[in-house]
């Protein structure tokens, strides 16, 4: 089994989007006012090559966003909020045919969540099975959905993925869990908090590590250890518990840790550097 990090793009947001400042609306409030930006971030989607087929793990973005009128003016967050840059190479679908990979093979699409810096790639894998969990769907549809910061106007017209619905499973420390494939060395956990409806994919491989695709839990290994909430989650207090949960399951299991944002989330991937924690840290 292999596994394989692509960057599609970067981009930059306010550092207080990163890492919160405040408690409540505060946070959020302080996160608009932000004068700092990021540095560019990579834009991180997966590949693992599985014996029962190719799994991708988010899609990244799409080099349309650099077209006039891809964001909506009218929201705030995509008028003052964020930068992006990414070229039509970059895209997923040619990067995966440098692998050997033709879209079109991908036999599983699992979202972690439907932003577009995750989503904006959707159009190379018609032919795949896509998997959202079904809170993220009803969260990102319809008008609501687009004042919640979604592009859903920008899904393919044929986009209808399989709702997921998680089962009283756990994979402690998670409460519930899916198991995706038959030999179950890949599960799906609820991690809410970036999103409602976030969920995060775990890669167990032969030698006793676990590939922990943590999606927007956080956007850095740093800021998950010190438990730092993002600036714009929408529920805080899940995300904490969220953040609370990947250092207990990273003090039980050596861990390999992998935000969507994280500079070193690539090199962290191929020295399969696990994530150094002791259990009073995962406590805290």
């Amino acid at each position: 089994m292999r596994i394989h990090a692509i960057q599609t793009g970067t981009v930059a947001v306010k550092s207080r989007q990163r890492e919160g400042k405040g408690r409540g609306k505060p946070r959020l409030v302080n996160t608009f006012l932000d004068r700092q930006w990021t540095d560019p971030l990579p834009i991180l989607a997966w590949v693992v090559e599985h014996p029962e087929g190719v799994i991708v793990v988010d899609t990244g973005e799409t080099a349309s966003t650099s077209e006039p009128g891809y964001f909506p003016r009218w929201h705030p967050y995509f008028r003052t909020g964020v930068r992006e840059w990414v070229t039509p190479e970059q895209e997923i679908g040619p990067q995966l045919e440098q692998l050997g990979i033709q879209p079109g093979d991908v036999r599983w699409l699992v979202m972690t969540h439907l932003h577009t810096d995750h989503a904006g790639g959707l159009h190379h894998f018609r032919k795949s099975e896509i998997l959202v969990s079904r809170v993220e769907l009803e969260t990102a549809g319809g008008r609501m959905g687009r004042i919640r910061g979604y592009l859903n106007n920008r899904f393919p017209d044929w986009f209808r993925p399989r709702a997921l619905d998680f089962r009283t499973k756990a994979v402690e420390p998670f409460p519930e869990s899916i198991t995706l494939t038959k030999a179950g060395d890949v599960q799906l956990v609820p991690v809410p908090g970036h999103t409602a409806g976030q969920l995060a994919v775990i890669v167990e491989e032969d030698d006793g590590r676990s590939i922990f695709i943590a999606g927007d839990s956080s956007y850095t290994e740093d800021t998950m250890l010190r438990g730092a909430v993002d600036g714009i989650a929408p529920d805080e207090h899940a995300a904490r518990i969220t953040l609370d949960r990947i250092r207990t399951y990273a003090a039980m299991s050596p861990t390999v840790y992998l935000p969507s944002h994280d500079p070193e989330s690539t090199a962290r991937l191929s020295d399969r550097r696990v994530v150094g924690i002791a259990p009073q840290q995962a406590a805290a």
